[in-house]
């Protein structure tokens, strides 16, 4: 069984194991940092001719460390046959990556070839937000294993132009914590940032949000990697990054959980007077729908809808609300808005053809 009794467990190593001398190199740098060594054997690219790993071949290598340095060890794994090459050269964990989670069918298939060990497992999230679908791989894991079964969350896919390599979307790993309290939680700051600059910001609002350890992608020689090279720390930063992170109490002494009660207490009667306002403003959208369709009005106003975001980016500047924050929760209310107000429009339409 893993020990979570200091956060952060660190995982640490190389995007992918590419020669036995890079492979030891980079544990030996690590030794007095990680909790475990990673490296990636058998690699799942988006796109055919990128480099897919060396396979089986790397499990010596990883054997080395765990033999030589007494370094725990893990590595990804796709389907059955990586779980047995994994199981019968004593790997100490594996994880499951991203690509394979979207598929109910291929983390069945590597939950059956657990059946009944100890080894531990990370399930990362599904490569896109899919809360549920990261849920049920997490499920069929663990009622596989006897093994620790840890969450990973690692970002989600996104098109365009972006800040980071995958989104991070906190909420969903927050609610897979919800879900799922007793299971625990990393993140991988490597393959969110996708950028070694970025690292450190993802891996301390991991740590702020109570997450149990880290997955953070380093290597010897990060500059000349066979893959995500860019998102890959040399050694030295990776323990540099880890010192300069603040790691805060999970826990509250009987002083702090009064002076949090009364403050949360706070909350609860604003949060109920918001509910009841937003009620009262729905019930308005109704009463405005009503009167579109006796005038026939279309339901969107652009007009209008222009008008509220001026007047209340106004607002937001006087109050010092974040202009963005309020920006998204006026267009999930307009879209609430428009939504009943096109149903009241279209009620009875289509009756007694």
């Amino acid at each position: 069984m893993m020990n979570f009794e200091k956060r952060p467990v660190l995982i640490s190593g190389p995007c992918s194991a590419e020669s036995k001398d890079q492979v030891m190199s980079t544990a030996k740098a690590l030794q007095s940092t990680a909790n475990y060594f990673r490296a990636g054997l058998w690699k799942p690219r988006t796109r055919p001719n990128e480099f897919e790993g060396v396979g089986e071949k790397g499990l010596p290598w990883l054997k080395d460390v765990q033999e030589s340095l007494g370094l725990p060890v893990m590595t990804e794994v796709a389907n059955a046959e990586h779980v047995d090459l994994v199981l019968k050269n004593g790997i100490d964990a594996v994880w499951i990556g991203a690509r394979t989670t979207v598929s109910p069918f291929a983390v069945q298939s590597i939950a059956d070839a657990l059946k009944g060990t100890n080894l531990p497992v990370f399930v990362k999230n599904p490569i896109h937000a899919d809360l549920k679908l990261w849920i049920g791989a997490v499920e069929r894991i663990d009622s596989a294993t006897k093994g620790d079964v840890i969450a990973l969350h690692r970002g989600f896919s996104s098109y365009g132009l972006k800040k980071f390599r995958n989104a991070p979307m906190w909420e969903i790993p927050i609610g897979l914590r919800s879900e799922m309290p007793d299971i625990k939680l990393f993140c991988d700051p490597s393959h969110i940032s996708g950028k070694r600059d970025l690292i450190q910001s993802i891996a301390q609002k991991a740590m702020d949000l109570g997450m149990d350890g880290l997955m953070i992608e380093s290597h010897i020689h990060p500059q000349v990697a066979l893959s995500d090279a860019k998102q890959q720390l040399t050694p030295k930063d990776l323990i540099s990054l880890i010192s300069s992170l603040k790691i805060r109490d999970l826990t509250l002494d009987k002083a702090q959980t009064l002076d949090l009660r009364d403050l949360r207490i706070e909350l609860d009667s604003i949060d109920e007077r918001l509910v009841e306002l937003l009620s009262g403003r729905m019930n308005i959208a109704r009463a405005i729908g009503k009167y579109k369709k006796e005038n026939g009005l279309t339901v969107l106003q652009l007009s209008r809808w222009k008008e509220i975001m001026s007047s209340r980016k106004v607002w937001s500047e006087e109050m010092g609300i974040e202009q963005d924050f309020l920006r998204l929760v006026l267009e999930q209310v307009h879209k609430e808005s428009i939504r009943i107000q096109t149903e009241i429009l279209n009620s009875g339409l289509g009756e007694g053809n």
